[in-house]
């Protein structure tokens, strides 16, 4: 993430360059059951790899969720990629508590939540196959967690992960159709916000659009009406509730900044 002046930018990522990997992959590979014979997920790797990341892509369906933890944005691209915003600084996420832990109580993403396992599209193919991030922090050989059992079959581990990659692939799709008619529909504004923390500074947080109230309260009664048959407007009223939680921001981040001081 950029960082010009005091302001600070909402994204997906912790890094100045576009990264041709998914957040949070670095060396993402098809689980196979020769290769991977006697690989394991680590027990208890907690949520270290989100650190340096202010942001995080979140699904149509989780937002009435999400709504109650995290402010609900929408990237600045032509994609109005919904995000949940997790820090107010550049690489920084509030939600992470010393070096493994997630903020207690808080719900957790499902992009989070299905780390380190993620579909991918084959080359020349409309087959996804179930891939897992082979990072060492991540996957051990011989495990208490192994992806396949004795007899190369898939153990319960790898048969969950695949299930739930099809459940995130399928509610990201429809994230996809949700966003491109928010954007064809005029509703979404840039937007700043302004965060004052403990010893009189101020944070200029920019880089993200939000919904219009008065643009869509003067929604034509038919666009309406589609949106309605279509099961959005519950998402766009919990982006919109979202917004209670900037305090939710200020207050973790003037809790890190007291820390600091000490």
């Amino acid at each position: 993430m950029a960082k010009k002046d005091d302001k600070k930018q909402a994204n997906g990522n912790g890094n100045d360059a576009a990264s041709p990997l998914p957040l949070f992959y670095k060396k993402p590979a098809p689980l196979d059951a020769k290769a991977h014979a006697d690989l394991s997920l680590k027990k208890n790797f907690g949520f270290g790899f989100t650190e340096g990341v202010n942001a995080i892509p979140v699904n149509l369906i989780e937002m009435p969720q999400v709504c109650h933890f995290y402010p609900i944005a929408f990237s600045p691209d032509g994609n109005a990629t919904p995000v949940a915003i997790l820090g107010l600084r550049d690489n920084e996420n509030l939600f992470l508590r010393g070096a493994k832990e997630w903020e207690p109580d808080a719900y957790i993403p499902a992009y989070i939540r299905r780390y380190p396992f993620i579909f991918s599209e084959m080359p020349n193919s409309d087959q996804l196959t179930l891939c897992i991030d082979m990072d060492d922090e991540v996957v051990g050989k011989k495990g208490d967690q192994p992806f396949f059992d004795k007899d190369g079959k898939p153990t319960e581990l790898s048969k969950n992960a695949l299930e739930f990659c099809k459940s995130y692939h399928a509610a990201a799709q429809q994230t996809v159709e949700f966003s491109k008619a928010l954007v064809k529909s005029g509703l979404l504004v840039d937007r700043e916000a302004q965060v004052n923390v403990s010893g009189g500074k101020r944070i200029n947080f920019s880089g993200f659009k939000i919904v219009d109230e008065k643009k869509l309260a003067a929604l034509p009664d038919k666009e309406i009406l589609e949106w309605h048959k279509k099961g959005w407007l519950p998402f766009i009223y919990a982006h919109l509730f979202s917004g209670a939680q900037w305090q939710r921001l200020t207050k973790l981040l003037n809790d890190r900044l007291a820390k600091e001081a000490a």
